[in-house]
């Protein structure tokens, strides 16, 4: 029942009863045990009349259904597993600390699938750089307030810089997080990695976010140009839809055109972009570059021979 009242600002006997599945009597009882806890619930009577927590009373810190602590803790568990978190160890305290709150059941319940629960993604790098968690709250603010910020950034190279910049959105992108926005430095949209951010000053400088901007598909964009070995351009025998589902924006870029999807990409080895291109299953065709023939060449050379190898002759 309190947490029915914490959640709604008034409720009436008859849909308390329904909620809790009892009668109103034991409403009007419940209503009697949490005065009786020092927790004041008012009931009026008339049309508009109903059960509500006194205003301005203090409510306990923390209440949580099953599904909501579920909710939470599996956030958690997915936020250390991808490098969502930031600099600060505060998975684990947060995790610590909503499992000492919890009824015994049910934190027995949620530690069997904390134990047992495993991924298929990727686990962030140990030791890989994390933002500090007041950049990261500094950052979003400024976005959403939409103020300039000055940034003390630490380039690739380790060079240190101040930077003027119109924070546009946040976004996290395998395992690291990302600020993109107008640098009015280079007077262009640029990409910051916030772990490589040192410093955070808002300033009193308003801006305007373009109209129809994608802070995510241009972090994407911005991070599939930086500079490769080879540019590959393949044509895909199959519908635009198809190779959406199958090959993620980070990874190439996908075009509509009359005979298939285009995808433009840049690669560093040449032998893996034939063992993708051959696992998608479509039927395709290399335009460029004429290196990528042979490379596919050379992969289907080697599963021919997989194809005629003798049981016995693995076993031997």
């Amino acid at each position: 029942m309190l947490e029915l009242l914490q959640t709604h600002h008034r409720l009436t006997g008859a849909d308390l009863g329904a909620r809790l599945g009892v009668d109103e009597r034991t409403v009007r009882r419940y209503a009697g045990t949490l005065a009786e806890l020092g927790i004041p619930v008012t009931a009026n009577r008339g049309r508009y009349g109903g059960y509500r927590l006194s205003p301005g009373y203090k409510l306990p810190p923390l209440m949580l259904t099953d599904d909501e602590a579920a909710a939470v803790v599996l956030g958690l568990l997915a936020a250390e597993q991808l490098g969502l978190a930031t600099e600060a160890p505060a998975t684990g305290v947060a995790l610590a600390k909503i499992e000492r709150v919890l009824p015994h059941a049910l934190a027995e319940r949620l530690g069997g699938v904390r134990e047992s629960l495993g991924f298929t993604l990727r686990r962030r790098q140990e030791g890989s750089a994390r933002p500090a968690t007041a950049t990261l709250l500094a950052l979003g603010a400024a976005t959403r307030s939409r103020h300039r910020v000055s940034l003390t950034y630490r380039s690739w190279r380790g060079g240190v810089s101040l930077r003027q910049v119109d924070p546009y959105g946040l976004v996290f992108h395998a395992g690291r997080w990302y600020l993109t926005g107008h640098d009015h430095r280079r007077d262009e949209i640029r990409t910051f990695r916030l772990d490589r951010i040192s410093a955070v000053e808002a300033g009193t400088e308003t801006f305007t976010v373009p109209e129809g901007f994608d802070p995510v598909g241009h972090v994407t964009r911005s991070l599939a140009g930086v500079p490769y070995t080879w540019e590959v351009e393949v044509l895909l025998e199959t519908d635009l839809d198809q190779a959406r589902r199958r090959i993620p924006p980070t990874v190439a870029e996908l075009s509509e055109t009359e005979d298939g999807v285009l995808l433009r990409c840049r690669a560093n080895r040449l032998d893996g972009m034939a063992h993708m291109l051959a696992g998608l299953g479509w039927p395709f065709t290399v335009l460029r570059p004429d290196d990528l023939r042979e490379a596919v060449g050379e992969y289907a050379k080697h599963l021919a021979e997989m194809a005629t190898r003798h049981p016995a002759h693995a076993l031997a």
